[in-house]
């Protein structure tokens, strides 16, 4: 089969360039190989190795599933030395390199290896764990290989493809394959479901973070995840489509230590065969959108609730994942015309991509020692905090980003809304502040964790 594939390649291509599609038709065309898009790519994919120190809780219970709940918080912690190692590709020639972030995303100590053997000390300068990308910058580098972008809008299924990585650490490794699919939207990495190119090319633990390059050796995407029982490739593969990492890299070089993401302010659900036929849609296409949050830039450009989004800029869109996907590669500020079903009527309207309001201001408190409640951290919340925890449009008032020691002992986590506290509402962060500067050691918590409300109480 691989020598079918390696016969196939470069019939389509005399040297690294592509030409027409057809069957090989000569000896000669049947023993050409992939090793001139190889040299051409090879060189900046390169080999991450991370070392990251993590706590280890230690408790004679650790194995008990009963008491280990029970003594949550309250183990003992012991600094532990973590090593894992990754793929990245070189995407400028001063540095810039790609990975996963679930490859280098918090890790205290990087070490790049390019394909030449020279080595180089990294930092992320901007990463993203929903999208499980992260951009790394090479200290003291220079005139390095790098690879070019290519457009997913004109990328086909069953094009020729090369995963390039570093699979189990043995070392800088091709496989080959062909696109299986496009806009694969249910895959879960990272903190949120994708939006991702699917392949058969073998990709395995290691490969994480590095290429998937076509046959002119340009850069498809970043091989990320792959679907398998066992742990090892079984042909399906998925990579995060290379015009999002140009967005990721592009707000890398303008300075951004985070990824700023066009905010839709919608919840919306895939249509089914009968709600497209009660909606008069010959085919179940498009997104239902079933609640906009008032400040929404689509309830701005008209929109409302019922409506079935049918395209964003010239492409189709089907799931809420393919509408964030195109958000997420177009510039902030630029007006996208949309193409929306209402009443049985195609419509149009022009929908800024803007950030999530930061009204009202966050307010952001930390208790300080006069507290017992020292290191806690809480916000109020606004349309940019109900983005980032994924909160209802309909949340308000006080959440917690960071429960502080005493805070997470009593069983309080980053992401709670508080309620009250000792009987007091609290609806501001400065009511949280002076709420919990209350002279008692009982207390009683009432806070919301996703649909569920619960009350704390305890003494200190």
């Amino acid at each position: 089969m691989r020598r079918v594939l390696a016969a196939l390649i470069l019939a389509l291509v005399p040297s690294v360039g592509l030409t027409e599609t057809r069957v090989p038709g000569t000896q000669q065309e049947i023993t050409l190989s992939f090793a001139p898009v190889v040299r051409q790519a090879a060189p900046a994919v390169v080999n991450i190795f991370v070392k990251r120190v993590v706590e280890q809780r230690r408790t004679p219970f650790a194995n008990d599933p009963f008491f280990r709940e029970f003594f949550r918080g309250f183990q003992d912690t012991r600094p532990r030395l973590q090593n894992s190692l990754g793929s990245g590709v070189i995407l400028t020639d001063d540095g810039y390199v790609v990975s996963n972030y679930h490859v280098v995303g918090q890790a205290d100590e990087i070490r790049v290896v390019l394909q030449d053997r020279r080595e180089f000390d990294a930092t992320v300068v901007l990463g993203d764990e929903g999208s499980d990308l992260a951009i790394l910058k090479l200290d003291g580098a220079s005139d390095l290989p790098s690879l070019d972008f290519r457009d997913l809008d004109n990328l086909e299924v069953g094009e020729l493809v090369l995963a390039i990585g570093n699979p189990f650490g043995v070392g800088q490794t091709v496989s080959a394959g062909i696109v299986s699919a496009l806009s694969r939207s249910g895959m879960r990495v990272g903190s949120g479901k994708g939006f991702f190119i699917q392949t058969d090319a073998a990709i395995n633990p290691g490969n994480s973070g590095g290429a998937l390059v076509d046959m002119r050796g340009q850069l498809v995407g970043i091989n990320t995840a792959i679907l398998s029982r066992g742990g090892g490739s079984v042909g399906i593969g998925f990579a995060i489509p290379a015009s999002l990492v140009r967005s990721f890299l592009d707000q890398a070089q303008s300075g951004n230590d985070a990824f700023a993401r066009p905010w839709a302010g919608v919840i919306g659900q895939a249509l089914d065969a009968d709600m497209a036929e009660a909606l008069g849609l010959d085919v179940p296409t498009g997104l239902l959108l079933s609640e906009l949050h008032e400040d929404s830039p689509f309830a701005a450009a008209g929109l409302r609730q019922g409506d079935v989004i049918l395209s964003f800029g010239a492409e189709e869109v089907a799931t809420p994942q393919e509408v964030y996907f195109y958000m997420s590669i177009t510039p902030m500020g630029e007006k996208v015309e949309v193409e929306y079903l209402r009443d049985g009527k195609t419509r149009t309207a022009k929908v800024v991509m803007m950030l999530a309001p930061e009204k009202p201001s966050r307010d952001p408190v930390v208790l300080t020692d006069k507290s017992p409640f020292e290191g806690l951290k809480a916000v109020r919340i606004n349309p940019a905090v109900i983005g980032e925890y994924n909160l209802p449009f309909s949340a308000n008032g006080v959440l917690v980003t960071d429960p502080g020691r005493l805070g997470n002992r009593a069983g309080l986590r980053a992401g709670d809304i508080v309620l009250q506290v000792n009987g007091k509402r609290i609806n501001r962060p400065d009511d949280l502040r002076k709420a919990m500067r209350e002279r008692t050691r009982n207390w009683s918590i009432e806070y919301l964790r996703g649909n569920r409300r619960s009350v704390l109480r305890f003494r200190i």
